[in-house]
């Protein structure tokens, strides 16, 4: 089986640009980790900065695994085929909750054991991060050696020069040094909370694809990150509250990247939380256009929405143009702070129509805090709306709502399963009338999302009972072996009651959160940070230190 699974390794190999090879010998070797398949984790930006800048580090290689759809492979890294075993470290990116599970069935297939306690020098160390364990540590607390809360872009190179200089000591004395490492969260020896940590200048730390292939759902172009965070504060978003403050990058840098980039890929992809909102956005897509390149976003805010961002995606050739309006009516969009009005999302469909996109993909969300059947019934008739406006092919996705940490929702409870059911029903019956499509998100697998994003420890001992199993069954029965229930991590949260993600601060206080959900209860909107000043309205910016690449103060 090894032998396969090498020579698989080689065979991917071979269809990439950009992987670096190093040889092993002098150096700290680190196996960095996606815990789901190669064309997920590829197609994960994030992943592939780690990547360029653990490999930036002279005296550190790093090679890539990835979990395996089958049980009993045997994991070897892709660069060289060494067994995970070889490294120091094993660094795990988990972007979502659903890929703990993964996790699990990875440590499996690189048979490391999956408990930190069970663990010795001999292993690697098990090191996590990214925006799932960002948010909530706790489900993975005791499986972990450690966990890196924020954004990790400048606590690589003094991580990894800790880790050579200790590279002769024992694990324990190695953990007791990470606690002293801003960001690192050592559970039973961390100080808590363990704050987040975020970086101030972008462009300090390009942020393009490192690796091409054409095995991944982006094949086609290269990514290239323009902002990061969002301050528009929908009240549902992790994203928004867990990246704040919005930062950008600067338009020459951003020039001089696409330079380079468009010597592998014609397309640009644009990446960010709000790619409308970017305060050169046209600016921008002129001299990309200017340039040769085509243009690519996966998905757009309906305002702002620049005509000539719209063109130049029809120009670029794109098929399909994604909006987000979240929810039927007006006043729930108000509830969860979308910011947008049926006007503006009529708007940004006449503009679809008149450059002739062929497709329209809309996102809905059904389980909303204070959603009724009523307001379910308003998205079938703004399809409706939409669909006499727009001559091509219309699509929705309608996704279940998850509660998440450190959100305005926080302490809200999922809806339960037979309204969720009922209500997709709703919409599958009625936009099939309409001959619109309806791809609807599995309401069970929605609520396995819900326990793993709000749970507390407990969870850990559900994790390694199930295994790496992705069977919903046998997560069930591994949540009942742990003494679980599923309603006790969806329920509704009282303000008095501990929440388990506490061990993190994000910087956002619990005191504007609690006044966000308020204003969520009696429909009130909040404004937009536009990053003109300097306040400490959420709690995330300080007068000293709130200045963004521009130089301008967030709040």
């Amino acid at each position: 089986m090894k032998w396969n699974t090498i020579a698989k390794a080689k065979k991917t190999l071979q269809r990439e640009e950009g992987y670096v090879v190093k040889d092993w010998g002098g150096r700290l070797p680190i196996v960095l980790a996606y815990a789901n398949s190669y064309q997920v984790g590829m197609s994960s930006l994030g992943f592939q900065i780690l990547y360029r800048l653990l490999n930036d580090q002279p005296k550190v290689v790093c090679e890539r695994v990835f979990w395996s759809a089958k049980a009993n492979e045997t994991l070897v890294t892709i660069e060289s085929q060494h067994d995970v075993l070889d490294a120091a470290v094993l660094a795990v990116s988990l972007s979502f909750e659903l890929d703990y599970l993964k996790l699990m069935g990875l440590l499996a297939q690189a048979a490391i054991p999956p408990w930190a306690a069970e663990r010795d020098e001999t292993y690697p160390l098990v090191l996590l991060g990214g925006p799932a364990v960002t948010a909530n540590p706790e489900p993975l607390a005791l499986i972990a050696d450690a966990i890196f809360i924020g954004e990790a872009e400048e606590a690589i190179s003094p991580l990894t020069a800790l880790l050579w200089d200790m590279v002769d000591r024992s694990r324990s004395e190695v953990l007791e040094a990470l606690v002293r490492l801003p960001g690192m969260y050592v559970p039973a020896r961390s100080p808590l909370p363990v704050p987040r940590q975020w970086v101030r200048e972008l462009d300090a730390y390009p942020a393009t694809t490192a690796i091409y292939t054409p095995d991944t759902e982006f094949g086609d172009m290269v990514l290239m990150e323009i902002s990061r965070g969002c301050g528009r504060g929908c009240r549902f978003c992790m994203a928004g509250y867990t990246y704040r403050p919005p930062r950008e990058r600067g338009l020459d840098m951003l020039l001089a990247q696409a330079e380079e980039v468009l010597r592998h890929r014609r397309k640009i992809g644009l990446v960010g939380a709000a790619i409308s909102d970017y305060s050169q956005i046209e600016a921008l897509v002129a001299a990309l256009r200017a340039r040769g390149a085509e243009i690519s976003v996966s998905s757009l805010r309906v305002k702002p929405l620049p005509e000539r961002l719209i063109a130049a995606l029809a120009e670029s050739g794109t098929r399909t143009l994604t909006m987000a309006p979240e929810a039927g009516c007006d006043a729930l969009r108000r509830a969860i702070n979308k910011g947008i009005e049926e006007d503006d999302i009529l708007h940004a469909v006449e503009l679809a129509q008149r450059y002739r996109f062929p497709a329209l993909k809309l996102y809905f969300m059904v389980g909303l805090p204070g959603e009724e059947d009523e307001d379910v019934q308003a998205i079938v008739a703004l399809v409706r709306r939409i669909a006499a406006r727009f001559g091509g092919a219309l699509s929705v996705n309608a996704s279940p709502f998850v509660p998440k940490a450190h959100t305005p929702f926080q302490w809200a409870a999922m809806a339960d399963a037979e309204t969720l059911e009922r209500r997709l029903a709703y919409l599958q019956a009625e936009l099939r009338r309409e001959n619109v499509e309806l791809r609807a998100e599995s309401v069970a697998w929605s609520q396995v999302q819900g326990v793993l994003a709000r749970g507390d420890r407990r969870l850990n001992y559900a994790l390694a009972n199930v295994k790496g199993s992705s069977s919903l069954r046998d997560w069930e029965e591994a949540l009942h072996v742990a003494g679980c229930t599923a309603d006790e991590f969806l329920r509704a949260r009282t303000s008095e009651e501990s929440l388990p993600w506490q061990t993190v601060d994000m910087h956002v206080r619990t005191s504007f959160l609690a006044q966000e959900s308020a204003k969520a209860a009696s429909g009130r909107a909040t404004a937009l940070c536009i990053g003109d000043r300097g306040c400490e309205i959420c709690g995330v910016c300080h007068p000293q230190d709130g200045r963004n690449a521009q130089g301008t103060a967030q709040c």
